[in-house]
């Protein structure tokens, strides 16, 4: 029997995608939310400190599997290795509903001001694809407050003269400085900087139905055991779902949106739990699966019009690559200064984000999340023996000392570092998979030293000792898990691959809505911003929508 056909069809309910079902659903249009995960609990992981041992930063609790799933990874040299999602390479995108904000740190940042023209700020480094958005942060800012009311931020600008403007405080006051965090305050404080809490997507108080956090030791990484931590899967598709005009199919892996003869997205195929191939028609198609996916999907979506992939025929889907270049310091405090009291991450610090001398933007600072006891097997300084009595000793005495400040420096879009889809390697389903190519810009690795030396300056003044630093290298792509870039909003449909409102050029029922539409990733956790997204991108198709799919482009 065929699928019913609807008014719009939204790929991967993540942070963009959770948000464009609930507002299509909430103004009348009839929607399948399509998710190729399931819903998942705390209960069904719990926090497995064995998880933590994974090379993945969310340790891959939350899919996709190894059995089904993969990725290329081409090497400087042209060579390739097939990489698995529990490897270090594959890059983090989770398969379950609600995606990464199921078990993310909950970061709530918005980009600064200057993030959206940093091109006119500061010209573009040689070698590099940057430019500024199509749109304004003024223009995105009533987005940016309606994520924080409708999904819950806790948070305060106080102490921070580097924030953006906004119009309405944010719903539910911060949370409070650990030890750690008060150490890293009051030091701050010594050097003449501006420390402030972190914007959290987590309940300070009791929110949205939802209650307050219980500060677990295990948050980042792990689903929370209460709900307290605001994800898409319990705050924007519940409500959606409870229009009646959204329907939620999980274990739905998206093969091809279908572009007709006359240029115009006719729905998608997929293949549902049983491995069946399905199709799903619509008026609409919004495709929301994360920088990497999203890229992979319009490329393996060929039609007459489009033989390189929807939308790609100025070849800009899957380019400009980007993710984060994160450095930091660790250190070693003479006294114990570890608190059972999650998530860890409570300070931080934005005097370095722009307005360095002869740099491109910057990075904000924090303090970072709690690290388990197998995860900290990895935190050693160079040079220290991993394994053995040392290893041990260092382990038992040390893991309560440590103190760690980093952040992730906002990098250059390279032209080259892209997403393809492998002409060779395909997935469970018979689906060419990503293939991951190109090298981060050697001004990222510049600014990652700067701001180094400020982590340094702010631990030694904390009163740490034997402090370690680390700088990425230019090897390999970038992408880890803040992925943006990959089909970049713009004006120009030569340089572009959407308009600024998310509109895949020439093919104007296709939508993005998720962290490929973003020019530059910011030099803060995108996840606020992704969602914020997803509110521009379907307020815009609500408020051109017609009736029977016509949109004005």
């Amino acid at each position: 029997m065929a699928n019913k056909h609807v008014n719009a069809v939204v790929v991967g309910a993540g942070a963009g995608g959770g948000v464009a079902a609930k507002v299509l659903a909430e103004a009348g249009l009839s929607v399948v939310l399509l998710e190729r995960g399931r819903w998942q609990t705390f209960e069904d992981t719990t926090d497995d400190e064995l998880r933590s041992q994974r090379t993945t930063v969310l340790g891959n609790a939350y899919g996709p599997d190894d059995e089904r799933y993969c990725r290329v990874v081409e090497g400087a040299d042209g060579s390739t290795r097939i990489v698995r999602p529990s490897e270090g390479g594959y890059g983090n995108n989770a398969a379950c509903v609600g995606s990464g904000t199921l078990s993310y740190g909950a970061m709530a940042w918005r980009f600064m001001p200057q993030d959206f023209r940093l091109k006119s700020l500061y010209g573009c480094p040689e070698g590099s694809t940057l430019d500024d958005w199509p749109i304004t942060y003024d223009e995105l800012e009533p987005c940016y407050e309606r994520a924080e009311w409708e999904i819950g931020v806790a948070g305060s600008d106080e102490g921070n003269p580097f924030a953006p403007p906004r119009k309405r405080e944010r719903p539910m006051p911060p949370f409070p400085y650990s030890k750690e965090g008060r150490i890293l305050f009051d030091a701050a404080k010594r050097l003449g900087w501006h420390p402030f809490p972190i914007p959290m997507l987590r309940n300070s108080i009791p929110y949205g139905g939802r209650p307050k956090c219980i500060h677990m030791r295990s948050c980042c990484g792990f689903a929370c055991p209460i709900n307290a931590k605001a994800g898409t899967q319990n705050t924007v598709i519940p409500a959606a779902l409870a229009t009646g005009n959204c329907e939620l199919r999980t274990d739905a892996v998206v093969g091809e949106v279908v572009v007709d003869d006359g240029g115009r997205a006719r729905g998608v195929t997929y293949f549902d739990a049983r491995d069946r191939r399905q199709t799903q028609t619509a008026d609409l198609v919004v495709v929301a699966g994360s920088a990497t996916e999203t890229a992979r999907l319009l490329l393996n979506s060929k039609s007459r019009l489009f033989p390189n992939g929807a939308g790609n025929n100025s070849d800009w889907v899957g380019r400009n690559l980007q993710g984060h270049c994160y450095c930091g310091a660790n250190g070693l405090m003479d006294e114990e200064i570890y608190e059972e009291s999650g998530p860890g991450a409570n300070v931080a610090f934005c005097d370095f984000s722009h307005g360095n001398e002869g740099l491109v933007g910057g990075a904000m600072l924090a303090n970072e999340f709690i690290s388990l006891p197998y995860a900290f097997t990895r935190t050693r300084p160079p040079g220290s023996p991993s394994w053995g009595l040392a290893h041990k000793a260092f382990q038992r005495q040390n893991y309560k000392r440590m103190i760690r400040v980093m952040g992730p420096v906002q990098e250059m879009p390279v032209f080259e570092s892209r997403v393809r889809a492998d002409p060779a390697v395909r997935d469970h389903w018979g689906i060419p998979v990503a293939r991951l190519s190109g090298r981060r810009h050697p001004h990222d690795v510049e600014i990652a030293k700067f701001i180094v030396g400020k982590v340094e300056r702010l631990l030694r003044e904390a009163g740490a000792k034997d402090i370690w630093t680390w700088v990425p290298g230019l090897g390999g792509p970038s992408g880890g898990q803040h992925q943006a870039g990959t089909c970049r909003m713009g004006d120009d449909p030569k340089t572009s691959v959407t308009n600024r409102y998310g509109q895949v050029h020439q093919i104007d029922n296709l939508f993005i809505a998720d962290g490929s539409l973003c020019v530059t990733n910011g030099g803060f956790n995108p996840a606020l911003t992704i969602m914020a997204l997803g509110y521009w991108v379907s307020e815009y198709i609500v408020r051109e929508w017609k009736g029977g799919g016509k949109l004005r482009g």
